[in-house]
């Protein structure tokens, strides 16, 4: 505990806070020792003073589900002090009939959104008694339903006291992910996949979600968060049409390690921060 706690400590004084508040971040759900570096430049530019829930969209690894799904549980339990779930928002999302329960076992089996825990609880620790946390596992997508998904989570994404943490990695690439994609005109493997990342980086950056599926559908690159994503550009379409002035920045890239070899692989992060003015 003390570990962890000392773990996130220095990771977030390593980062600036350069592009806060944030209304919405995407960061890393890998093992703390890849991507808690990383996630901390994101984690960097949340206000507590402002946020009063969380939303936590993160992928489902383990669990074939085209929809989205809520958890069975209450509180969930972190090292740092438990979080508790916003039972008011559940049930509104509930009555919208878009919604399944997860079982217990694949909510303890599921590993996007509970990285993110820890985190969270660190970064709003100041005002560890005044908020609530929404998590919603997000299935397998069609652009449509992410449409469908982004446009109801909109009116919570408009209110400044809403924080959205949209759970993801980056390219998954190597044999053992089936994924081997390489542009020679790069140089090293490594580079290839960077070059390929920041790609998709900048068109979300761009806010619009379908350069990013035209994107996935021209590279298939192993985003496991894609959904998610496309959940939240689509969200911010909305908000959009309806005026606001927003802007995402990444502010952090890295990877587990750098492919030079056919027998390799890397899983790859970023961190980055929505803003809205």
């Amino acid at each position: 505990m003390t570990n962890l706690n000392a773990q996130l400590e220095g990771w977030l004084s390593q980062a600036q806070s350069t592009a806060g508040p944030a209304r919405a971040i995407i960061a890393p759900h890998a093992g703390y020792t890849y991507c808690g570096a990383c996630a901390a430049h994101a984690y960097k530019q949340v206000d507590p003073s402002i946020t009063r829930r969380v939303f936590i969209l993160g992928p489902s690894h383990h669990v074939p589900l085209s929809r989205c799904a809520l958890s069975p549980a209450e509180v969930y339990r972190t090292p740092l002090y438990d979080l508790r779930i916003d039972q008011k928002v559940y049930a509104d999302l509930w009555k919208t009939g878009m919604f399944e329960r997860m079982t217990l076992q694949t909510d303890e089996d599921e590993h996007s959104i509970e990285m993110h825990l820890p985190y969270t609880a660190k970064a709003m620790e100041s005002y560890k008694e005044e908020f609530s946390i929404v998590p919603v596992l997000v299935g397998a997508l069609s652009e449509s339903k992410e449409q469908e998904y982004g446009k109801l989570l909109s009116k919570y994404l408009a209110d400044p006291s809403n924080l959205f943490i949209i759970s993801s990695d980056f390219c998954h690439w190597g044999q053992r992910f089936r994924y081997t994609y390489y542009d020679e005109n790069q140089g090293e493997i490594y580079r290839s996949i960077e070059h390929l990342d920041k790609m998709g980086m900048g068109i979300i950056e761009q806010l619009d979600p379908v350069s990013f599926s035209n994107y996935l559908k021209k590279y298939h690159n192993t985003i496991c968060g894609r959904h998610p994503i496309g959940v939240l550009l689509n969200a911010v379409a909305e908000l959009k049409k309806n005026g606001l002035d927003m802007n995402f920045s990444f502010l952090n890239y890295a990877q587990s390690s750098q492919c030079r070899n056919w027998s390799d692989s890397s899983v790859s992060y970023a961190a980055g921060a929505l803003v809205v003015h």
